[in-house]
């Protein structure tokens, strides 16, 4: 099945004008928003009298993931037993979970609601949120303890819309066995993409060599992305969509041609599996052990272990860090997952009944077990350095290296990521051009010029519909 982001049940200053404006930053006074987005949190109090109150939480979790929330709310509504009942619902993975909320009514829509990052921009552009910053702001609640970089994605006009939740980080992933047998460290592995095309050669050449691809990824757009935010290259205008309302991408750039370029001569020098935007066929290209280098999100580490120990020949993950398309790129990864969004319903109680759910969600503990037991990163920096957070990761230390990669990530506009409402569709339409020139031989400038002319008739038209 085509997924639009990858969560696995183990997925894991601005500059530092964010983080702090994700606790000092007036939710009603911030510019660039107006409507419902402006509307003041209700206090405590409202909450008073009201008996027991119950909310609807809508999410995308499945399979473990799923199993753990349950476990979180069940925790949250005996804590708050005769107060506040949550029932939640799930709405299928997250495009599915999009369109079922594009598609319900005001009554119908629930009082809090897991979104994908990329539908950020058109939670915002929809009004019917309260920005977390209006809690945050009313109850000058302490928001130091969130991972900058995670909370800096979520964050547009200074003012921080959603909280984080579920949280992954894009790695590259190694054969250690076949890099022993080239002759490679597998304790250093390739930073950029001519190093990974040299380590290909390496490998292709070893004898003995079991692999039948020194790399193979899928084509995803995510990882073009993370490949323009590690090149500190912003996608959208308006500082990609965070200082105001973004009205065009830009594509067809040096960074992209280049990648685009390398990625077609890896594979005509059968250096590089020939792989489509399916990415299940690319994570079981690299779990098979058919492949020694792939990319894929932290989510990914567990399906990965698996695999490599029950291939046909068995062999160890490694993980290092997302690589870079030259050497002095000096940017990082964006972050992955979705985040939590409060309703605004006309109901003060409902309203400050998810907000006191998400408080939950984010503290410490509840990020303990969250971490632990599916492997999305923690929200919350305390977390990891919980003894039962830090054991758990000494046991998987290729998790590690995400954790010091968004450690050492500086957070600008590029690793924020672009915010445009129809970001799912400009993912898609990258992809069309990475077939285009990887699976077609298409010039990569050509393809990238084609998907950017496409993406900008959308955007223009989405922009047109809100009166922008």
């Amino acid at each position: 099945m085509r997924r639009t982001l990858r969560r696995g049940a183990w997925a894991l200053s601005l500059l530092a004008t964010v983080t702090a404006a994700a606790g000092c930053s007036s939710a009603t006074s911030s510019g660039g928003s107006s409507g419902s987005n402006n509307l003041t949190a209700p206090g405590a109090d409202a909450l008073k009298g009201k008996g027991q109150v119950d909310i609807t939480f809508w999410h995308a979790m499945s399979g473990v993931n799923g199993q753990q929330l349950q476990k979180l709310v069940d925790q949250f509504d005996q804590q708050n037993k005769g107060k506040i009942k949550v029932t939640l619902n799930y709405k299928g993975q997250y495009d599915t979970a999009l369109a079922a909320y594009k598609n319900s009514s005001t009554k119908q829509r629930p009082d809090l609601m897991q979104m994908y990052d990329i539908g950020t921009r058109y939670m915002i552009d929809s009004k019917t949120v309260i920005p977390m910053q209006s809690f945050i702001d009313v109850d000058h609640y302490d928001a130091s303890d969130l991972q900058p970089n995670i909370a800096g994605y979520y964050t547009v006009d200074k003012k921080l819309y959603s909280m984080p939740f579920n949280t992954s980080m894009p790695l590259l992933y190694i054969n250690r066995e076949a890099f022993q047998k080239a002759g490679l460290d597998p304790a250093k592995p390739p930073t950029t993409l001519d190093e990974i095309m040299a380590d290909a050669r390496k490998i292709k050449a070893a004898k003995g060599e079991t692999v039948q691809y020194g790399f193979g990824a899928t084509l995803y757009g995510w990882f073009v992305e993370q490949w323009n935010a590690s090149a500190n290259k912003t996608i959208c205008d308006a500082d990609n969509g965070r200082t105001g309302r973004a009205a065009k991408v830009t594509l067809a750039t040096d960074t992209n041609i280049k990648l685009l370029q390398w990625w077609q001569k890896m594979v005509k020098d059968g250096l590089a599996m020939k792989l489509d935007s399916n990415t299940d066929n690319g994570d079981n290209a690299f779990s098979s052990g058919t492949v020694a280098i792939g990319l894929e999100s932290t989510g990914s580490l567990g399906q990965f272990v698996q695999g490599a120990a029950a291939a046909k020949n068995p062999f160890t993950v490694a993980t290092g860090y997302y690589p870079k398309v030259n050497a002095s790129d000096t940017g990082g990864p964006i972050i992955g997952g979705a985040s939590l969004w409060a309703m605004h319903k006309d109901d003060a109680a409902k309203e400050r009944a998810a907000w006191e759910l998400v408080k939950f969600l984010a503290g410490k503990q509840s990020q303990v077990a969250w971490h632990t037991s599916t492997g999305y990163f923690p929200i919350s920096k305390a977390a990891l350095d919980d003894p039962a957070d830090q054991q758990w990761v000494k046991q998987k230390p290729q998790f590690a290296t995400a954790i010091k990669q968004l450690e050492q990530t500086k957070l600008t506009y590029a690793t924020q990521g672009c915010s445009v409402g129809e970001m799912p569709d400009v993912r898609k339409d990258v992809e069309n051009a990475l077939q285009a020139a990887v699976l077609q031989g298409t010039d990569a400038k050509q393809a990238l010029t084609a998907a950017e002319d496409t993406a900008n008739k959308q955007i223009a038209a989405y922009n047109t519909k809100l009166g922008g």
